[in-house]
């Protein structure tokens, strides 16, 4: 008995060395769209107060140039193109494991509020539904108020397959609503992991005349995107005071990022100086926002230039959270950035890789390498970021020993991301049945709703062209 008693004690103990973790995203927030990198215009005094009292990233990658494959590489770890999820609106393969699953699986209540984009549906966010068969509640989470693609202010949302019309600025709906999904995991004692995809500030804007009414200067598009933002850093004030409140907030793990780069025609610009914008393999459609705040394992804040991605937020978390090798699917392009986390660690020992659109890129810390399709075949670029973030002096020439040598790297990286195309890393060796990629307008258990959803300003012209 006093053996049995033992073994629960130690149980208990190693459990309570695991944080609850909670994944926030950006849709379409560029690199240089924060206060704290000093934004002419736009003020994230939430967000930089997340920054000063946690673990802030200069040098952090998205999984790929847009929204959806950043998505995949955050929930498996793996370059998007193994996943399936080859741009946005790809559906996640079922053959995939991803973090939710495996935290579901180390106890952890699992929830997923806002933008989804792994089901295989194209066009505005539409609620999704209760039996698609690639929704938040089949790759792992136990709770789901979400939708399939960028949603507004007043947003529809699915509560479980349950359609619901919410009041407000869409970034704070989502949080309120995660707040009380932690708030009942506390009061359950249980551990959660929480997932928070916001909307903001992906097209079309809509913000508050309140949010709106310090950017009178800019246009009226710019206006309403700032707006956004506003309202999204606001809802990470109120997601931190949240946890203070609930009094879990030491013992929290919340990871802030974006999923890719910035938009173009705005002024300001939205890339903080960087070339290329969303979609871009270039450091303006790949370099992102990233803060971790976690006051029981990231002790003293600083800033980190050390060169970081989306492929690393699973295998950091599998560390921290003690899941087993097995939880991870193989092979993996990230590593843990938990050493990371208490003192600078030197270079980075594995380079990012990234395949888009025939593009494949690889960093390996100060320099990186691009290969982009050409008429006569692959062209290739490369730059030192250290000296020209801009990248606007290609070295290809000048350099050419560092060139072979990423060249090397890069064509061991397309060599085995297309092996996962295939679906070498399947235990089946091959990929199983996956949904189309189509517009959800074309899906029958939706067309009943389009006289009521055509009048909602983020449907009314997409349905009217897409049902003429």
């Amino acid at each position: 008995m006093r053996l049995l008693f033992v073994l629960l004690l130690s149980c208990v103990a190693a459990f309570a060395d695991r944080p609850n973790v909670v994944l926030v995203m950006a849709d379409d927030q560029g690199w240089g769209q924060t206060g704290y990198y000093n934004h002419p215009v736009l003020k994230t005094p939430h967000l930089d107060a997340m920054a000063k009292a946690g673990l802030r990233f200069d040098r952090f990658y998205a999984g790929g140039p847009v929204c959806s494959p950043t998505r995949a590489t955050v929930l498996t770890g793996r370059s998007h193109d193994r996943t399936g999820v080859f741009d946005h609106g790809f559906a996640l393969r079922s053959q995939e494991k991803t973090l939710a699953r495996a935290l579901q699986r180390a106890g952890y209540a699992t929830g997923h509020f806002g933008k989804w984009h792994l089901n295989g549906l194209r066009g505005p966010g539409v609620p999704i539904l209760k039996d698609d068969t690639h929704g938040p509640g089949k790759v792992g989470f136990d709770v789901w108020l979400s939708v399939t693609n960028f949603f507004e202010r007043d947003p529809l949302l699915s509560r479980m397959g349950k359609f619901e019309e919410h009041q407000g600025d869409s970034s704070e709906v989502v949080v309120d609503e995660a707040l009380k999904f932690i708030g009942e995991q506390v009061q359950a004692k249980q551990p959660f992991f929480t997932v928070i995809w916001y909307g903001t500030p992906h097209s079309p804007w809509i913000a508050s005349a309140e949010d709106k009414g310090p950017f009178a200067q800019l246009t009226p598009k710019a206006q309403d995107h700032y707006g956004e933002l506003v309202a999204m850093d606001r809802s990470i004030g109120a997601l931190r005071k949240g946890l203070r409140k609930l009094g879990v907030a030491d013992d929290t793990l919340v990871w802030f990022t974006s999923d890719n780069g910035g938009l173009p025609g705005f002024e300001p610009d939205t890339t903080g100086g960087l070339r290329g914008y969303k979609s871009s393999m270039y450091e303006g459609g790949l370099r992102v926002p990233c803060v971790i705040e976690w006051p029981a394992g990231i002790a003293k804040a600083r800033i980190t230039k050390h060169p970081a991605g989306a492929v690393d937020i699973f295998p950091t978390i599998a560390e921290i959270c003690d899941l087993p090798k097995s939880a991870m699917l193989q092979p993996q392009d990230g590593l843990s950035l938990k050493p990371l986390f208490a003192k600078e660690t030197g270079l980075r020992t594995k380079p990012l890789p990234f395949q888009s659109r025939e593009r494949v890129v690889v960093i390996d810390n100060d320099y990186k390498l691009l290969s982009l399709p050409g008429k006569k075949g692959p062209r290739y670029e490369l730059y030192n970021l250290a000296k020209d973030h801009a990248e606007e002096t290609n070295l290809v020439d000048a350099e050419p020993k560092i060139a072979a040598r990423l060249r090397r790297q890069l064509e061991a990286t397309r060599t085995s991301i297309a092996g996962s195309v295939a679906g070498k890393d399947y235990p089946e060796g091959e990929v199983g049945p996956q949904p189309p990629r189509i517009f959800w307008n074309t899906v029958e258990a939706y067309k009943p709703y389009f006289p009521e959803w055509i009048k909602r300003p983020e449907y009314s012209s997409w349905l009217q062209r897409r049902l003429k």
